[in-house]
């Protein structure tokens, strides 16, 4: 499997990478933390370790860790708006249970 982005999340990667400046990509992990156990985690990659696993998907390159990979493998990150809000959503087909704010999942 793999991880992938949603054509608008690549988009506003690609929006803020030019915005920033500089970064080659985008790095997702997991941490522990939060009322189910586990928490996404996001930042912009300025350079490549070389222990990352490297996805690519609609022109913008996804490095995982390879301790987060068993819990992101085969997810969508998608850019919505609802409303007033706009973020990132995770669709992950590991997770078992999440919090009511969303914030954190487990599997």
């Amino acid at each position: 499997m793999a991880v992938t982005l949603t054509e608008k999340a690549a988009q506003h990667v690609s929006n803020f990478l030019q915005k920033r400046g500089k970064g080659i990509g985008l790095r997702l992990g997991v941490r522990t933390s939060g009322c189910s156990g586990m928490a996404y985690k996001l930042e912009f990659v300025d350079q490549a370790d070389g222990e990352d696993e490297v996805y690519e998907s609609h022109g913008i390159k996804i490095f995982i860790d390879a301790r987060s990979l068993p819990y992101l493998d085969g997810t969508e990150l998608d850019y919505v708006r609802e409303g007033l809000n706009e973020g990132f959503r995770f669709n992950n087909p590991n997770v078992k249970d999440q919090c009511g704010c969303g914030e954190s999942f487990n599997v």
